[in-house]
């Protein structure tokens, strides 16, 4: 990895919000210099205390836009709508995708849902996100990109998330189903970055995240995929710019607590992942002089979407 190259890292804790183990956790993390930037889960039990937080300890702060877990934001969406099914929930993360590929999402129910969810987050922070991205990745699925990069222009929030990781195949340590859910991630990040791009839609020049999540994250794994990833697009003046010689990377990451099977989630209660010491691991991980000291030793600048 070249010394003389400016590397510019967002790491971002997804899911703040989500309950107020996730928030500690990330907090935490926060403290420890290792974390930079979250994305709040507006529909999360404990968003305003997360947003309280961010107030707090000067967090940066964007939206995690949510259409695929627990209760919708948007009043007149709550009894009957495309996005819930019949427990008045979002369909999950397979569903909202068995439920696209069936071409039963109606698209300005959709809009009309992330737009409540940015006003939800304005009326709370009193700003507009630095950033918008998607939980369990819906941003980038086909017709709902096209949507959200529309809300994100309209709403001028400059910023996403394109989650292809370069280097991604070399990972032998992800599972064979786990690799084909996050090979369609990509090929459908792929196709919605153009669409993005079309409305003025920026994001970090590198991803990281998918090969780094759970109990796959270690600071070795995350040393590897920023050495990959910059050695892979060193030479590419489209991606780097010359004038500043600087790559940025965007480190997505899902530190806290195990959350409470009676408390959390977003209105259904925690999911599995969220319960499970995999979240314990990432703050572990985060929080370790290791991974501080490579960030340091490689003269690594952290910073949130608004220091691009």
């Amino acid at each position: 990895m070249s010394r003389q190259l400016r590397i510019k890292l967002l790491v971002t804790g997804d899911d703040f919000g989500y309950c107020q183990q996730r928030d500690k956790g990330i907090v935490e993390c926060f403290h420890a210099n290792t974390l930079s930037n979250v994305s709040l889960i507006i529909n999360g039990s404990s968003a305003a205390n997360a947003v309280s937080l961010a107030k707090r300890y000067n967090i940066p702060i964007g939206l995690h836009a949510n259409l695929s877990e627990g209760f919708p934001v948007c009043s007149e969406l709550k009894k009957k709508s495309t996005i819930i099914n019949c427990q008045g929930v979002f369909h999950g993360k397979m569903g909202i995708r068995r439920m696209l590929s069936q071409g039963r999402l109606n698209m300005s129910e959709v809009r009309k849902e992330l737009c409540a969810q940015i006003s939800l987050f304005q009326q709370l922070t009193g700003h507009n996100p630095q950033h918008m991205d998607g939980h369990q990745h819906i941003h980038v699925l086909p017709g709902i990109c096209e949507v959200f990069a529309q809300v994100l222009e309209e709403n001028q929030i400059l910023y996403t998330r394109i989650p292809v990781e370069l280097g991604l195949h070399r990972c032998f340590w992800i599972t064979e189903g786990l690799m084909e859910f996050y090979k369609g991630i990509e090929k459908d990040a792929l196709n919605a970055a153009e669409i993005f791009r079309r409305h003025g839609i920026r994001w970090p020049d590198l991803y990281i995240g998918l090969s780094t999540m759970g109990k796959n994250m270690s600071t070795s794994n995350i040393q590897e995929a920023i050495r990959y990833g910059i050695c892979s697009i060193q030479s590419s003046i489209s991606t780097i710019s010359e004038s500043s010689n600087s790559v940025s990377i965007e480190l997505m990451t899902h530190p806290g607590y195990p959350s409470i099977p009676e408390e959390g989630g977003c209105g259904e209660g925690p999911d599995g992942f969220s319960q499970s010491r995999e979240r314990l691991h990432e703050l572990e991980v985060l929080k370790s002089t290791s991974l501080w000291s490579f960030f340091l030793g490689y003269g690594i600048e952290l910073c949130s979407f608004k220091d691009l």
